[in-house]
């Protein structure tokens, strides 16, 4: 029992400190997306997409791992500066967010198609992704 509530604490403090680092899908979107897409998911017309109601982004993990991790028409690619992980947490909430219901997308999900890509793993370097 007390390794059970051992365990629960520590994966509460990972969590929290997650939150504190500002790790979550909502805080990245807010940091690398929002300038474009805006904060409410409706984006600038004729500049850059909604991505509330849009169907690409509720389709096929892959493709739109592909996007973030190749970019696209304009979009930089954040490959060198979101890990798998965090590209994970800003798809699963784009995918959740602003009426969209489409499933999360994983840290694995994100890792084959960086693989299947031959995309280099992240380096964290906020200059690499073209802003």
């Amino acid at each position: 029992m007390t390794s059970r509530l051992l365990l629960l604490a520590a994966l509460a403090a990972c969590i929290d400190a997650a939150r504190a680092d500002g790790t979550d899908g909502k805080t990245l979107f807010a940091q690398n997306c929002a300038a474009c897409h805006q904060s409410g998911g409706k984006g600038i017309p004729g500049a850059f997409p909604a991505l509330a109601g849009n169907a690409f982004v509720q389709g096929t993990p892959s493709d739109v791992a592909t996007v973030l991790l190749k970019g696209r028409g304009g979009m930089p690619d954040f490959s060198a500066s979101l890990d798998d992980g965090e590209i994970a947490q800003v798809l699963t909430y784009v995918r959740s967010s602003w009426g969209n219901g489409a499933a999360p997308v994983t840290e694995q999900d994100v890792g084959n198609t960086r693989a299947a890509l031959g995309v280099a793993p992240a380096t964290h370097s906020r200059s690499s992704n073209k802003h």
